[in-house]
């Protein structure tokens, strides 16, 4: 075919093979056009422009809106059958079509040549064959199995558009069966949405991802994909597409992406640039939009058919003479010559804009091979070339990840967020750039690490200041997204390993273990005071232990009086007082007896009788235990300021509505309580999603200032927690820890550095070198530690009220003492008739003169 030929072919090609406009896009869309000019051959010109005709119609014909396609492509072979037939080439884009196609062609004898994928299940033809240029479901089986195997890829998931791709690629899933490795095969539904199916296939964290669809489906795939940042180097993806080079995927695909496809096209045939060049001008004469997206497979493959047909019915030609002749769907009659033009078409050899064309006993291709194209910004490269024997052979590629890779002399980029003390902006930092600007714990633990495996890192601050959380439609905010989206190479700060996360990233060993507490600021009752040994007992006990005092002094009171055998002579030997009897439970001995029991003292009056005794016994005991008990307690009154705690454990917060309480938002605090079964923690989720104003906080700073300023507890991990409460002496943590959890360092997912940095915590965590950072930045604070209760000295501000009472009972005593000596002289005064004065003066000096105490006893005992 010469260039007037092809230029001539050009219109033909155009209106056959899908290189149209997109609907409304310009003067041509959805258009057939079709053209009778015949091709300027030196023979067979009726016999050519029969051909022409059926190619024409029944590649791209407009689908009737009444009809099924496959009804409408009978109707079209039906309508050129009596114009006379040679041979059929199409459709391209429908298998059910061409299998029906194939039928008629067979029932009429005349070749079917198929340029489109080959129908699933295969039918077995009734009376002919037909010879396909696509290549078979077979082959693309064994050349997406071969590249598996080039990479060593245990496991991969299968994303089918329709439920024929399991027939389509039949051997390929039974060479999974066979080696037992595992194949996840997933359906998109009807409306065409690949996010839950991507999302499971992320969740199982399975790399490889074997997309079976046309190309506009692959890159509704691809663009989700994207979105959910499923384009990093983990994941790979296979595309059975044969128009693969069309894809444009410069708004997907970076210099991580790993997606790769099959492409027959032969570029280095004498007629590719004017076929391109030829098919590029019919796009801009017929389209406004531009620039030309390149040819579809179908284009080529329509090329290579005809020249295919034109050289097997030459050789036709030179052996016997040929004719067309009309036939009908309705009637018998078949075409004389079609089986003889089989065997020749079986027979061709053919090097085409698609490659080698050879056909096989069964009519497939074969001795061809597909390129394997893998896409990247602007473009695509080839990276290796399957043949039709089933070898391979791979040029080097981002696919094959080098395993030996290391960090060392390597600059990494490390997202993090402001958090104290793992990562701190230093007092004077505008002084400094870059690094030098942080300070922290996590800023440490990278220079050590980076001494460890020799390299370099920049710090980077995550932009939305977030840890990361998964948003409704499949992405994620903070450090997460980040390290999915490739921005950064490690993620290192407070970041806690969960298994959400670990379904996006990868995250190293934990460098430090802690879990979920409750942070709330400190209520303190009144201060030991001076009446602090009061304090161990109620002042309803207090109170209480008076009206027993009372009562046991009045039941003795009774008693005794009752009781014969307390009633005794004082003076037996004396003949004129033996009628005289006295009770030695007056009032007053009555009320002094179970104090001297009480203070554990005793008393000189001894009970006689029975009932009495009782009585005593009874006090004795009671005084026992209540002397025990207020002794056990005293030492921690006196010593300890006591905490008035409201909450006491998670279900103590999660009853009560008084105090409010919440977490960060987005942090894997929050996550845990929204995932979590357990009864209470549920209740506490429900409490916080729904409480108005919110009760999540956007920072660790921002919480801790809640807490002091109101009625407010704040949930979050318990080394932040104790760090804090170093700090700030009017916090304090509630109960003990709700989970067990690892903070760790993030990568994206299939990082190759992932071992050695986890190598490397392990060295550190062998070394204590972790544990000598812990110290350095917890131990700064002021506070004491809680758990720290060494004895200290009693001041007297904690036993003063002792000092007090004694002092009040001093007074009061040498009041009662002035009031008897003042009562005693006043009667002396009226017995010996002298003045009170007189009388308070000679009896004050006689109570400071010892000689005059003497003569004052003998003198009372002269009186008795």
């Amino acid at each position: 075919m010469n260039a007037s030929q092809l230029t001539q072919f050009r219109a033909c090609a155009v209106a056959l093979t899908g290189s149209s406009c997109p609907a409304g896009g310009g003067t041509g869309s959805q258009k057939t056009v079709l053209h009778e000019e015949q091709w300027k051959m030196p023979a067979l010109p009726a016999l050519l422009l029969s051909i022409h005709f059926v190619l024409l119609l029944l590649s791209k014909a407009p689908p009737s809106r009444s009809q099924a396609p496959v009804l409408s492509s009978v109707r079209m072979v039906c309508q050129i059958l009596p114009k006379g037939v040679v041979s059929v080439i199409g459709p391209a884009s429908s298998p059910a079509s061409g299998s029906t196609v194939s039928h008629i062609c067979g029932e009429k004898e005349i070749p079917h040549v198929k340029i489109g994928p080959e129908e699933t299940p295969r039918l077995p033809y009734l009376r002919f064959a037909s010879v396909s240029l696509y290549p078979s479901n077979e082959d693309l089986s064994l050349a997406v199995g071969a590249i598996l195997r080039s990479f060593s890829y245990p496991s991969a998931s299968l994303l089918c558009a329709k439920a024929e791709c399991l027939l389509r690629l039949e051997e390929l899933v039974r060479r999974f069966l066979i080696s037992r490795e595992t194949l996840s095969i997933r359906m998109l539904d009807d409306n065409l949405d690949p996010t839950p199916l991507l999302k499971e296939i992320r969740d199982d964290k399975v790399a490889t991802i074997i997309i079976d669809a046309n190309a506009s489906i692959s890159y509704l795939i691809l663009k989700k994909a994207s979105e959910l940042g499923m384009t990093s180097a983990f994941y790979k993806y296979i595309l059975t597409t044969m128009d693969f080079p069309l894809l444009r995927l410069d708004d997907i695909v970076d210099d991580q992406s790993n997606i790769v496809g099959f492409s027959m096209f032969n570029t280095s045939h004498p007629f590719y640039l004017e076929f391109i060049r030829s098919l590029n001008l019919s796009w801009r004469e017929g389209c406004d939009i531009s620039p030309y997206p390149g040819p579809a497979l179908s284009s080529a493959l329509m090329f290579d058919a005809v020249h295919v047909v034109v050289g097997a019915v030459r050789e036709l030609n030179r052996s016997q003479e040929i004719g067309v002749k009309p036939l009908s769907c309705t009637s018998p009659q078949i075409w004389q010559h079609g089986t003889s033009l089989m065997n020749y078409l079986r027979m061709v050899e053919y090097d085409g804009l698609t490659g080698r064309v050879e056909f096989n006993s069964k009519g497939q291709r074969t001795n061809y091979t597909l390129r394997i194209l893998e896409k990247h910004r602007g473009g695509h490269k080839e990276i290796g070339i399957w043949y039709s024997n089933n070898t391979l052979a791979m040029n080097s590629t981002t696919l094959d990840i080098n395993v030996s890779e290391t960090l060392a002399n390597k600059t990494l980029i490390v997202t993090t967020i402001l958090e104290n003390p793992y990562v701190m902006r230093k007092d004077n930092y505008q002084d400094f750039q870059g690094n030098d600007q942080y300070e922290g714990f996590c800023v440490d633990m990278l220079k050590e690490l980076a001494d460890i495996l020799k390299f370099s890192f920049r710090i980077k601050l995550v932009d939305d200041g977030l840890y990361g959380a998964p948003e409704p439609n499949g992405s994620w905010t903070g450090m997460v997204g980040e390290l999915i989206n490739r921005k950064a190479d490690l993620a290192v700060a407070g970041f806690t390993i969960t298994s959400e996360r670990e379904k996006v990233i990868d995250f190293s060993k934990p460098f430090m273990t802690l879990g979920i507490s409750i942070l709330y600021r400190v209520h303190l009752g009144r201060k030991p005071g001076y009446f602090s040994f009061l304090d161990p007992f109620s002042p309803a006990v207090w109170l209480f232990m008076l009206l027993a005092y009372l009562a046991v002094s009045c039941v003795l009171f009774l008693a005794a009086r009752l009781s014969p055998y307390e009633w005794y002579n004082p003076h037996p030997c004396l003949r004129e007082r033996r009628d005289m009897l006295e009770n030695q439970y007056t009032l007053g001995n009555s009320l002094w007896f179970p104090v001297g029991g009480f203070m554990q003292q005793g008393s000189e009056i001894m009970p006689r009788a029975l009932s009495t005794r009782c009585v005593s016994g009874v006090w004795w005991a009671f005084t026992l235990i209540i002397i025990s008990s207020y002794t056990a307690n005293l030492a921690a009154f006196l010593t300890v300021q006591r905490m008035e705690v409201p909450i006491e454990s998670p279900d103590d917060l999660a009853d009560q509505t008084n105090i409010e309480y919440g977490t960060i938002h987005g942090g894997s605090t929050m996550t845990f309580f929204m995932n979590s079964r357990y009864q209470t923690y549920q209740r506490m989720w429900n409490y916080m999603q729904s409480k108005q104003p919110s009760v999540f906080v956007k920072s660790t700073e921002e919480g801790i200032a809640r807490v002091l300023n109101s009625k407010y507890a704040f949930l979050l991990e318990s080394t932040m927690n104790e760090y804090h409460r170093r700090h700030n002496c009017n916090l304090t943590q509630i109960g003990g820890l709700l989970d067990t959890k690892g903070y760790g360092i993030g990568m994206p997912l299939g990082s190759p550095f992932r071992d050695e940095i986890t190598l490397a915590i392990l060295q550190l965590q062998e070394n204590n070198r972790l544990e000598i950072l812990k110290r350095r930045w917890w131990e700064g604070g002021q506070c004491p530690k809680e758990e720290d209760h060494r004895a200290k000295g009693l001041g007297m501000e904690n036993i003063g009220g002792i000092f007090v009472v004694l002092i009040c009972g001093l007074i009061i005593a040498v009041f009662v003492a002035i009031m008897e000596f003042v009562w005693s002289t006043r009667r002396s005064a009226e017995t010996e008739e002298v003045s009170v004065c007189q009388e308070m003066l000679t009896e004050f000096r006689n109570a400071i003169s010892f000689t005059a105490i003497l003569g004052e006893m003998c003198r009372m005992k002269h009186l008795e």
